[in-house]
């Protein structure tokens, strides 16, 4: 640490070289307070190709990168199934962490990891990229300042399409050992993670989960009914079957007004009374804006020796819904969270 100190950056390093590791190593790169140091992948030549176009080191295992000093922050960019072993392992050899969604696919990994990386005192922060959108970040101010008064429906779906050859892939892909469900937990766990965000926790789910289109083990396709511990209600609809399906859509409803958003931007506001102007917000993408605000912000939190803006426990509710959807649509039984 008091290296990163005297020179100005945070060095990290990325367990994991697949797709949504490029999104970390550009965000890495694009950093000021930070700098790319280690990769390490069970494939080596993935891990050796990945090192070379971002000019890290190639490690020949986990146990040897976790070794070195100068690494502080873990990207852990791996299937969802192996995110809670890897993490407890980089916590107890005093490494920051910042996992991808979901941080785990059961939640007593889920109370592990948050436990003993508070035992080793590091950071746990977990990527949710869509908070981080100026329009996000309005909308939630505008919900608790209250404006739409006392909330009644609020309710999101996401409709989108990936085909068999999506599934079959990667072997893990639509598995529940590491996978951990399908269209609600892979693709969803983002607006799943809004809603709760948006309009405060969830206190009961009845849901209904199934594979209707594709051959897979997991769900392509869930409904789930929600009470808050607010009192309003709301409806949850995912689908990975949606041909030319549009994305996420957020409906908010309360006593003064409506707030809608679809993917990343407020296609309308209604507070009675009241003219509204939107204000200009920044240009935003999801991806790799947000990745990159939260690989700044975990540098940031290192320096400043704060939280991290998305923390282990903060990502813990989201996980809470989607298991409980789950168990739900097993045993046909409202489940109380």
């Amino acid at each position: 640490m008091d290296d990163m100190l005297a020179n100005g950056k945070v060095g990290f390093a990325i367990i994991g070289c697949g797709i949504i590791a490029n999104i970390h190593a550009k965000g890495i790169q694009e950093t000021e307070e930070a700098e790319l140091m280690a990769v390490y992948d069970v494939k080596k030549d993935v891990a050796v190709d990945f090192a070379i176009k971002y000019g890290a080191k190639v490690y020949e295992s986990i146990e040897e990168m976790l070794e070195v000093d100068e690494i502080d922050v873990i990207c852990i960019c791996t299937p969802s199934g192996i995110h809670a072993e890897e993490t407890i392992q980089a916590a107890k050899a005093k490494k920051h962490i910042l996992v991808e969604k979901p941080m785990a696919i059961k939640l007593e990994d889920v109370d592990r990891m948050i436990q003993t990386c508070q035992e080793n005192e590091v950071k746990l922060g977990t990527i949710f990229p869509r908070r981080m959108s100026p329009q996000a970040k309005y909308a939630k101010q505008l919900i608790q300042e209250g404006k739409l008064g006392k909330l009644s429906l609020c309710s999101a779906y996401v409709k989108l399409y990936r085909n068999q050859e999506y599934y079959d892939s990667a072997g893990w892909r639509g598995t529940w050992e590491m996978d951990g469900g399908g269209a609600m937990m892979n693709q969803g766990i983002h607006t799943v993670d809004m809603l709760q965000w948006l309009v405060g926790p969830v206190s009961s789910i009845f849901g209904k989960a199934k594979a209707i289109l594709r051959d897979i083990e997991v769900e392509d396709t869930v409904v789930s009914t929600l009470e808050f511990k607010s009192g309003a209600l709301g409806i949850l609809e995912i689908t990975t079957t949606a041909v030319e399906g549009k994305g996420q859509r957020f409906e908010i409803h309360g006593e003064k007004g409506t707030l809608e958003i679809e993917e990343d931007t407020i296609t309308r506001l209604v507070i009675e009374g009241e003219k509204i102007e939107l204000p200009s917000f920044e240009p935003f993408k999801v991806i790799p804006d947000g990745h990159r605000i939260q690989i700044r912000d975990m540098a940031l939190a290192i320096i400043k020796n704060r939280e991290p803006i998305v923390t282990g426990v903060d990502g813990k509710h989201s996980l809470q819904m989607i298991l409980g959807t789950y168990e739900s649509s097993r045993s046909q039984k409202e489940i109380f969270l």
